[in-house]
């Protein structure tokens, strides 16, 4: 058992100012403020100093980062992605695995299932090929296809926690309720959809916008489409990209207001260059550039693809632009990880995993502790 000292903890409901915070082996089992007392344990308890404490983050959607890819077979390569990202405080993180060949796909997830298996990620997210061609954005075209029965089917496993399909598709309603009937979620991105189609989408059991407003065709006050859809359709949860490039920070103010902070999950869609210095790489069988933190397509449409984001970058800029540390930690942990049923982890609670992430006054990372221990 362990007593720390923190300047501010945040809860699900509140800042706790001049907090302790104990844990026990992997879970947090008391916490509160010094003035009101503190448990004694029979040791000293240690000072963490002035930090802001939030829950681990929650990235439910992220490709690469550090130089390494998830779309590999090397499980050294997945698992480098991984600790990666946990220096940056994602504690909890889904694999994304870009539009590849069927048979590429199924290679990458039984790579990645043992990664699963020992907690290193929390699930794979299938991020296509079922994706329409008018927004297939980074995803190669001539690897899109429909989601007939037979290759929904060849892709899903039990490490797959959410495919993202275009619900416009032929047959795209049909793999929506497979997917779901499959004990995974269903997410409605790359869609050149009408709204009706959207809401659709949501009807047959889609519960997720991947990365809201990109990747769809755009919102007219006179043709609302899948943006208007996913803020409109309460059973959505809303992915947004809070890096300033994807989005105007306005643009999130905009979504915040209309659904509401419950609905949005702030993810990344990094890719392998996020950490590393700009130039040329690949985004599954895609080349594209980096230049001052965006990138994009090399050859073509220069269209965005993917992002070198990190989820530390994506809270401090929620904060700075005027969200509470509540809500911040509710968008970029909780919200996410209820949506996907993980129960233990994304919030600092009692009874929960010990993820915490120490946040210094400009919000940077400090410290991370994942399941109780310091990570390095």
């Amino acid at each position: 058992m362990t007593t720390y000292r923190v300047g501010r903890l945040v809860t699900p409901d509140d800042v706790l100012e001049n907090a302790w915070i104990q844990v026990v082996d992997e879970d947090i089992v008391a916490l509160g403020r010094r003035s009101d007392g503190m448990p004694a344990d029979g040791k000293r308890p240690e000072e963490l100093g002035d930090v802001t404490v939030v829950p681990g983050f929650v990235d439910i959607h992220t490709h690469g980062g550090g130089g390494s890819t998830y779309s590999t077979t090397d499980p050294e390569e997945a698992r480098k992605v991984a600790a990666f990202h946990a220096k940056h405080g994602t504690t909890t993180t889904m694999a994304s695995l870009v539009t590849s060949p069927l048979d590429d796909l199924v290679s990458q997830t039984a790579c990645l299932a043992d990664l699963v298996a020992d907690g290193v990620i929390a699930g794979v997210h299938l991020e296509g090929p079922f994706l329409s061609e008018a927004r297939c954005g980074a995803h190669e075209p001539s690897l899109l296809r429909p989601p007939v029965k037979e290759d929904v089917a060849k892709v899903l496993s039990d490490v797959v926690r959410m495919v993202t399909i275009a619900p416009e598709l032929e047959n795209g309603l049909d793999a929506i309720r497979q997917v779901v009937d499959a004990g995974a979620v269903a997410a409605l991105g790359h869609t050149d959809a009408t709204y009706e189609q959207m809401i659709a989408g949501a009807d047959a059991g889609a519960t997720v916008a991947t990365h809201l407003f990109n990747g769809m065709r755009p919102f007219h006050h006179r043709d609302p489409g899948p943006v208007g859809a996913a803020i409109n359709d309460d059973r959505l949860l809303l992915e947004v990209i809070n890096d300033g490039l994807h989005l105007d920070p306005q643009v999130v103010r905009v979504a915040l207001a209309a659904a509401g902070v419950s609905r949005i999950a702030l993810i990344t869609d990094a890719m392998e260059a996020t950490g590393m210095p700009e130039g040329r790489y690949k985004l599954g069988n895609l080349e594209v550039d980096v230049k001052d933190g965006l990138v994009t397509l090399a050859h073509g449409t220069h269209s965005i693809a993917g992002s070198t984001l990190t989820m530390d970058v994506a809270y401090a800029n929620a904060v700075k632009s005027g969200v509470s540390l509540v809500d911040a930690s509710r968008m970029a942990s909780t919200t996410p990880a209820q949506t996907f049923g993980w129960y233990d982890v994304g919030a600092i609670e009692t009874g929960k995993r010990a993820d915490l992430v120490l946040l210094d006054a400009e919000y940077a990372v400090q410290k991370v502790m994942r399941a109780g221990s310091w990570l390095d």
